[in-house]
């Protein structure tokens, strides 16, 4: 079984730039990992070490319990797919798969037997005899994955694989590496800026920034439950809101979120959390996604009693079965809402709306560090204050 260790690994160039920090990560076989993040964040610089095409400043990395540290990259049975193919120009479809095998001195017969099933799984089996200038960016993709494929390695590494397509065709491909992935039982650790296909195509996702890892975790549970600010807004479309605002009591419900526009509640589990937290009249960043939010139009004639919860409407976009109300914060900020009702958009004289939050789908966090207060930060606390 291929099982790639990962412990504390740390890239740090000669000009004292640290591209990459404390990376840990277990890969277990049939895992399909999705490193994302911004430019620059030393995504593909881990690709890249995984690899051995980049040394490791630090750390440790071990293969089926062997260490790579140091391993030649033609030792590791890693396969890589690069974002700009790495195709031979000078050699058909046919020589670029075979080529690694052929530095493997398998036989004639054992080679093109090869060669033809990957070709017949990817459906290139026509372009076998053309160059690789005469395919069109998707048929040279798929040319790059079969030359991996035939390798049968431990490991698969792809390198933002789909940048240099179109939509459509990288909505295809999406779908095309997903099938594999489920018929060949791969494991990949794959490298992308795009987080439709971070989220589409991951069983677990790896979200980075400035060199560190952000959080580990699934599809899932990055969108509704994000560590920190930094996944909260990386994650999701639109990218989620967030508000400062003060954990008040009242005496009716109990711990609520206020700010000079909203007061917002929140459920007995969040507000037990506050307390054992120790967030009670604290400030704090409250996050809610676009579809958590309901937003009912005020009308012309219809009197306002006070501002709390009342939004004025800056632009409505109009996307297919959803709309997208934007509305007027403070500071120049803005609130996003998602809603169902396409005749928002024709809602010419909308200027003004009242919006309510979902208690249990609210999301909040500290101020100073990003960091998501939950059940979590109450035992962190209760460490730091000597209880465990």
């Amino acid at each position: 079984m291929s099982k790639l260790e990962i412990k504390q690994i740390g890239k740090t160039y000669t000009n004292g730039v640290q591209a990459v920090q404390d990376f840990s990560l277990d890969v277990t076989e049939g895992e399909f990992v999705v490193l994302v993040g911004p430019s620059g964040c030393g995504k593909s610089t881990v690709l890249r070490m995984i690899a051995g095409l980049e040394s490791i400043s630090e750390g440790q990395m071990a293969l089926d319990q062997t260490r790579i540290n140091e391993m030649p990259p033609r030792e590791r049975n890693i396969a890589m797919v690069f974002q700009n193919y790495a195709l031979y120009p000078h050699m058909t479809v046919y020589d670029n798969m075979a080529f690694c095998l052929k530095q493997e001195k398998k036989s004639k017969e054992e080679i093109d037997q090869s060669v033809h099933e990957v070709a017949a799984r990817l459906d290139i089996e026509d372009l076998l005899k053309r160059k690789p200038k005469t395919l069109s960016g998707g048929e040279r993709q798929r040319v790059a994955m079969g030359r991996a494929i035939v390798r049968q390695p431990k490991l698969f590494l792809m390198d933002e694989p789909l940048s240099n397509l179109d939509a459509k065709l990288r909505s295809r491909m999406r779908r095309e590496i997903a099938r594999l992935h489920k018929e060949l039982e791969a494991t990949i650790i794959y490298v992308t800026h795009d987080q439709v296909e971070a989220m589409t195509l991951g069983t677990k996702i790896v979200v980075m920034k400035d060199g560190r890892i952000q959080q580990i975790d699934t599809p899932e549970n990055l969108y509704y439950q994000p560590a920190n600010t930094f996944v909260a807004q990386f994650i999701g479309t639109p990218q989620m809101n967030l508000m400062k605002m003060r954990v008040i009591t009242d005496e009716k419900m109990g711990i609520v979120l206020q700010n000079e526009q909203f007061r917002i509640p929140v459920s007995e589990r969040i507000q037990r959390v506050l307390k054992d937290t120790g967030y009670e009249g604290k400030d704090v960043v409250v996050g809610t996604r676009a579809e958590d939010i309901v937003a009912d139009e005020i009308g012309n004639d219809e009197t306002i009693d006070g501002t709390i919860n009342v939004c004025c409407v800056s632009n409505v976009e109009f996307q297919g079965n959803d709309s997208y109300l934007f509305l007027e914060l403070e500071k120049q900020e803005e609130l996003v809402v998602k809603v169902n009702e396409n005749n928002w958009r024709k809602r010419e004289n909308l200027e003004k709306v009242r919006v309510s939050f979902s208690p249990e789908m609210i999301h909040i966090f500290d101020q100073e560090s990003g960091e998501r207060i939950n059940e979590k930060s109450v035992l962190s606390k209760m460490c730091e204050g000597g209880a465990f």
